[in-house]
Formats: structure tokens, C-alpha cells, sequence
């Protein structure tokens, strides 16, 4: 019995140490495991702090344009940008303990584990600022336990890598406060229309309630379970020494006004221009959706507001709102190429195609300058005279006859200068420039002037019957405004990541790809289409818009029977205007005629109006002289007519108009030529 006894006696003591020997094993195969991902989480390094946030668009002036749009608006700014109300509030009353805990509040998941217990269901929850920061940044919002095991890892890490300062900062910037709202910044505009530095306390109070349930507790959704949050919030706040209690009162008491609405949703202006600027993100610079997206970037583009606007009114106000006529409307600064107004239809929410970039079509006679510039490069002069008459060509490879037709079939029936052709449109005297050059000599002028469509090399191509880009024409005639240096069109300045690295700058290349004397006499030539002293068989081209203009510009219109063309120019704005139909229909209704040279002609006066007026200076290479339109020789006294005309000093006329039989210098009957007078070459040429 006795040694029964003694063996039941040291059962109890057996089981203690066995009880303190698994202890110690489990606490050993803890700390072990707690050992190993300490280490693991030190050798992966402190986690990527990388969050969704919107990508703002700026323009010229630094202000925002507007943003990438996907439902959710992200903003991120330091806690120095935010008002101390607002951390507080969320300190208070998300995790009291934040700043003296790492990572996990202990006494807290006790008492919500008790509570849970006691409730049989879950109905408390202890997680920390870090953990929910955690759950933003790298999680899922689901309940298993895989999350909440990971949702350790990364709090752990965060915790151990990163100041309560960044942590508060990151969490602040990423919860969920409703309605679209990520973050302080965006919930402070949406709720209240100013930024997260400029909340009260009553406001910042408001705020920090949402989160908990944006569904709920939104004043949008319900008024009442928003202020009774709110004044939680408040009270947790007092109990916390953060306030009195007369702040407190003064809180409750303010009357809340409350806005609704993003305010960069009212500035998105340019919905074409953006369009534009997201398509060179993604082609040009090769950046993904995401990244364009919600990659937080800032996007400092070219636009000027002010000339937008203008575009954007004067397109409304000029053109008929009921007519299906269509517009492509671009200005550029010459000097640069900086894209500062771009229309591409007359209603966005209607049609978002881009007739100013995606659209191509015929150029009509504005293709006239690039020619007549090429002709120059091979001999030909302002007062180069060709006979304007009806003309059929006939073509030795056997090609189709081709007969072009002026406007309304109207001819000088005698020799024109080419300054008064390009003034009047002529267009049997480009057709004659264009064959005797040859046709690829205007092609291949057009890809030096940076046109990307392919350019037929046909007789007709001299009247602009290959399709071009509005963006292409302005920036062809911006090389003619700056001077003859190449510029392309540019949308973008600079692109900074949300930390402020520059990840794209633009960098202007200058290259004069143009002669600068020649360039000065095309850009003066060019001011020819609104001197009514160029008049002859017929008016010059912008007659009807000259009463419109109080200063000196350079341009040339165009049309086809399905396009009307206007650009124009001065050295510091170049703008290019298409109407048509989008399905290519003609044009038959006189009002619809004249809508590409209204808009142009308003668009420049209100944009250059507190401008300076400044004129095309001319090169050490050029001279300018008087000359009689009507022979291309230099006016004397007795001429009818004269008009100052520039040439590069080599080409100078010499001959007088006064040399020329008084009965036929200013006679629109054609001329019988002498047949002992000395034949032109280019007469001999265009024997047909």
C-alpha cells in the first residue's frame, strides 16, 4: 500500500515537468519561428511603399487641366499638408495606442477577442493603423486566415523598416473615405471643396468618422449616423487631452456646408488635347495603362488655357450648332511647337474622334506655299510670270489628260506674277509650278515639312488632292513663321513621378532646315492673300475676312468640294482650321463655306489682342522693291499699281514697268506676243 502510494504521488510531479518541458519546447519552436521571420522580413527589406494615386494634367500655367478618371480619386500630400484635426481625429479614434505600440496593440485584441467571445459572433476589431496600412497597401479585403497571417507579416515589416510619422502619413493617404474618395486630400475636396490643411475641427471630425463605413456614415448617405459618429469622434478626442471642452462645443455648434463634387471635375477642359497627350503616354513614351492611369504622375503639358477657351467659344458661337458641319482646329507657338489650342469636333460627348490629329483630308490649295517655296529653291521669284488660262495637259506616258479649273472658272487669260497667283489661288499657275519641278519634288517638300501622310505624285497633288493632318499643316507653316528652323508639334514638357523624379523632359533641338532668306520672302508673299492691291481677275482670298483683322498676318486658305481649309499666322501663333463632313459629303451651303476662315480670323484677334503687333523682319539677304502687280517689274512712277515685294537680293527684278507698251500693261485681254521678242523659258516649256 505504501508503495501505491509514493507512485501516486509522483504522477503529479511527472506531469508538471512534462508540461514544463513542452512549454519550454513550444516557447523554444516560437521563438525560433518569431526568430526566422524576423530575419526574413530583414533580409526582403523594407516593403515598397507604392499606392494607387491620380495622374494630374497640368497646363502651361501649372494649373490642373484635369486627371485620369476610373472611378477613384487619389491624392497624396505629406502630414505637414494635412490639418492636425484630422490626424488627431483618426489617431483617436482608429488606434489610440499607435504611437507607443509596434504594430499590434495586444490589450486590444484581448479585449476584442473577450468581446467576440462573449458575443458569439465578430463584433469588435482590434486592428492597429499599421495593419490596416498593411491591408491597404499589399491585401485583399477577405477574412481568411491567410490574410490576416500575411496582413502580420507586412505589419511586422512596415513597423520595422519605416517612422510612426511615414506609417501615419501612408495610412492617412490610402483609406477609403466614400464616393471615390482615397486618402485626406480627395475626401477634403469632395466633402468640403478645399484642401486636407484647411479642415476645422468640426469638419476634421466629420471626416475621420467616414472610413468606418463610408456607406453609412457619409453625411450624403445619412446625416444623423454622421453627426452621431462625429460626435464620438469628438468626444474621444476630449477624453484624450487632445481638446477642451469648449472646442468641443464650438465643433458641434458649426454649421456644415457640404460640396459633393471633385473641383478638378469642372476644370477638365480640352477633352481632345488630353485625348492627345494620354495617346503619347502610351505610344511615344511607352507607358503602361496602370501606370497612366493611377501611377500618380504629373503631366505638365502645353496647353494654354486662355487660347482654349477662345477655340473652344469661338467654334460654339461660330458655327451653326444645328449644321452637321465638323471642325479640326489647332494653334501652335512657332517658336517652339508647343501645341497651345486643339478643338477636334464641335461637341466630345458626342463624337471623341479627333479630326485634328486622327482625321485626314485634303488640303485644298494651303498646300500652295510648300510648293511655291520649292519653287524658289529652284529659280522662280515672287514676280516670276506664267500665263493664267484654261489649260489642258497632255502627258507623253500616255496618263489621262488633266484640265484644272480656277474657281468659278475664272482665268486672267494673260501672265500673272507668282505673288499675285498665291494671292488669288491660281490654280493653273501651281499645276504649271508643280510639272515643271516635277511631281516628286513636291512630295518629298512635304516630308521636309513634316507632313506624315503619303503624298501622291500626281499632277492634281499641286490643288492639295492627297489627305494630310490638321496637326501636320500647322506645323508645316510654323516652320515658315519661326524662320525656317524644324519644329515638331510638342504636348508634353515634363513628366514627374508622385516623389517629384523627372522620368520624361522635353529637350529642343533647333535645326534650320529652311533657307531664311527664302523663308522671309514666302512668309511675306504670304501676307498677299489680304492686300487688296494683289486684286486682279478675281478678289484675293481674304477679302471677306479682311475687315476682321487689325494686324499683319501671313496664311493661305483651301478647299476641295469636300473641304474647306483656313491657317494663317503671325510670329508669335500659327492656327489651322478644317470644316467638312465627316463622311466626306460636299459642301453646298454658302454659310458652311466660310466657317474654317470666320474661326480662324476671330480666334487669332481675341488670342493676339494684348499682344504686340509684330511683323516678319526681313534677312540681310533680302530686298524688298516695288512692284507692278500686273507685269512683275519694278513699278516706275507711271505704273497703274505697285505693291512692296521682297526678293532675295540676287533675284531682283530690273526692268521697269514703264518698259512695257502702255496699251497692254494693265489689259485683261491675253497678250500677242512679238515674234522677235525673245521667247521665256518657261513659255517654251509650257508650249502645250
Amino acid at each position: 500500500m505504501e508503495v501505491i502510494a509514493k507512485n501516486r504521488l509522483r504522477k503529479p510531479g511527472k506531469y508538471i515537468r512534462l508540461f514544463i518541458i513542452l512549454s519550454l519546447l513550444f516557447m523554444i519552436t516560437v521563438s525560433i519561428i518569431f526568430i526566422g521571420i524576423y530575419v526574413y522580413a530583414r533580409t526582403l527589406g523594407p516593403p515598397a511603399l507604392t499606392v494607387s494615386e491620380s495622374t494630374l494634367y497640368y497646363s502651361d500655367d501649372g494649373s490642373i487641366i484635369g486627371e485620369s478618371s476610373n472611378g477613384e480619386k487619389r491624392y497624396w500630400v505629406s502630414l505637414d499638408d494635412i490639418s492636425p484635426y484630422l490626424i488627431d481625429a483618426t489617431v483617436a479614434i482608429e488606434d489610440k495606442s499607435f504611437y507607443s505600440h509596434h504594430g499590434f496593440d495586444y490589450k486590444r485584441i484581448g479585449g476584442a477577442i473577450i468581446a467576440d467571445i462573449k458575443a458569439m459572433a465578430k463584433v469588435q476589431g482590434a486592428s492597429t493603423i499599421t495593419q490596416q496600412y498593411a491591408r491597404n497597401l499589399f491585401l485583399e479585403h477577405d477574412k481568411t486566415w491567410k490574410r490576416k497571417l500575411e496582413e502580420a507579416f507586412y505589419t511586422m515589416r512596415l513597423e520595422m523598416f519605416y517612422t510612426k510619422e511615414e506609417i501615419l502619413e501612408g495610412y492617412i493617404n490610402t483609406i477609403y473615405y466614400g464616393h471615390g474618395a482615397y486618402g485626406a486630400e480627395a475626401a477634403s475636396q469632395y466633402y468640403f471643396g478645399k484642401k486636407a490643411s484647411e479642415l476645422t475641427l468640426s469638419e476634421a471630425s466629420m471626416l475621420a468618422g467616414i472610413p468606418k463605413g463610408p456607406s453609412v456614415y457619409s453625411p450624403f448617405f445619412s446625416s444623423k449616423n454622421a453627426l452621431e459618429r462625429q460626435d464620438i469622434i469628438l468626444q474621444t478626442l476630449l477624453q484624450n487631452g487632445y481638446i477642451d471642452e469648449q472646442k468641443k462645443e464650438e465643433a458641434i455648434q458649426e454649421e456644415l456646408t457640404y460640396v459633393g463634387k471633385f473641383p478638378n471635375a469642372n476644370t477638365e477642359i480640352a477633352p481632345y488635347f488630353q485625348d492627345t497627350v494620354k495617346s503619347i503616354l502610351k505610344d511615344q513614351l511607352q507607358l503602361d495603362d496602370r501606370t497612366i492611369q493611377l501611377g500618380g504622375l504629373k503631366v505638365y503639358t502645353t496647353l494654354d488655357t486662355e487660347q482654349q477657351k477662345i477655340a473652344e467659344k469661338t467654334v460654339k458661337y461660330t458655327i451653326d450648332q444645328n449644321s452637321d458641319i465638323q471642325i479640326g482646329f489647332v494653334a501652335m507657338d512657332p517658336s517652339t511647337g508647343y501645341v497651345k489650342a486643339l478643338v477636334g469636333g464641335k461637341d466630345y460627348d458626342k463624337s471623341p474622334f479627333n479630326r485634328a490629329t486622327q482625321a485626314v483630308r485634303q488640303p485644298g490649295s494651303t498646300i500652295k506655299p510648300l510648293l511655291y517655296y520649292a519653287a524658289m529653291e529652284h529659280g522662280f521669284t515672287p514676280a516670276t510670270m506664267m500665263s493664267s488660262e484654261k489649260t489642258t495637259f497632255r502627258f507623253e506616258d500616255g496618263s489621262e489628260p488633266y484640265t484644272p479649273h480656277n474657281f468659278n472658272n475664272k482665268y486672267a487669260e494673260k501672265d500673272i506674277t507668282m505673288a499675285q497667283a498665291l494671292a488669288l489661288s491660281d490654280n493653273v499657275y501651281a499645276v504649271k509650278t508643280h510639272l515643271f519641278l516635277g511631281e516628286e519634288t513636291l512630295v518629298k517638300t512635304g516630308e521636309r515639312f513634316g507632313l506624315t501622310t503619303e503624298l501622291e505624285n500626281v499632277p492634281s497633288l499641286a490643288l492639295g488632292t492627297s489627305n494630310v493632318r490638321v496637326i501636320d499643316m500647322a506645323n508645316a507653316y510654323s516652320i515658315f513663321a519661326n524662320g525656317g528652323n524644324k519644329v515638331s508639334p510638342v504636348f508634353i514638357t515634363k513628366i514627374e513621378t508622385s516623389e517629384g523624379e523627372t522620368i520624361y523632359e522635353y529637350k529642343p533641338n533647333k535645326e534650320e532646315i529652311l533657307d531664311p532668306d527664302l523663308t522671309f520672302v514666302m512668309n511675306h508673299m504670304m501676307t498677299g492673300m489680304f492686300d487688296s492691291g494683289l486684286n486682279g481677275y478675281t478678289s484675293v482670298t481674304g477679302s471677306t475676312i479682311n475687315k476682321n483683322l487689325t494686324r499683319i498676318y501671313a496664311g493661305k486658305s483651301g478647299s476641295t468640294n469636300s473641304d474647306s481649309w483656313m491657317i494663317g499666322y503671325t510670329p508669335q501663333l500659327v492656327s489651322a482650321v478644317w470644316t467638312g463632313y465627316d463622311q466626306g459629303e460636299p459642301i453646298t451651303l454658302a454659310a458652311d463655306k466660310t466657317y474654317a476662315k470666320k474661326v480662324w480670323a476671330n480666334f487669332m484677334e481675341d488670342s493676339l489682342k494684348d499682344e504686340p503687333i509684330i511683323g516678319f523682319q526681313p534677312t540681310d539677304g533680302t530686298v524688298g522693291v516695288y512692284i507692278d502687280p500686273n507685269s512683275g517689274k519694278l513699278a516706275a512712277n507711271s505704273c497703274d499699281t505697285k505693291r512692296m515685294v521682297y526678293f532675295t537680293k540676287d533675284t531682283v527684278p530690273t526692268e521697269f514697268c514703264a518698259d512695257l507698251p502702255k496699251d497692254d500693261s494693265t489689259s485683261d485681254a491675253p497678250k500677242k506676243e512679238n515674234p522677235t521678242e525673245k521667247v521665256p523659258w518657261y513659255k517654251r516649256f509650257f508650249s502645250w
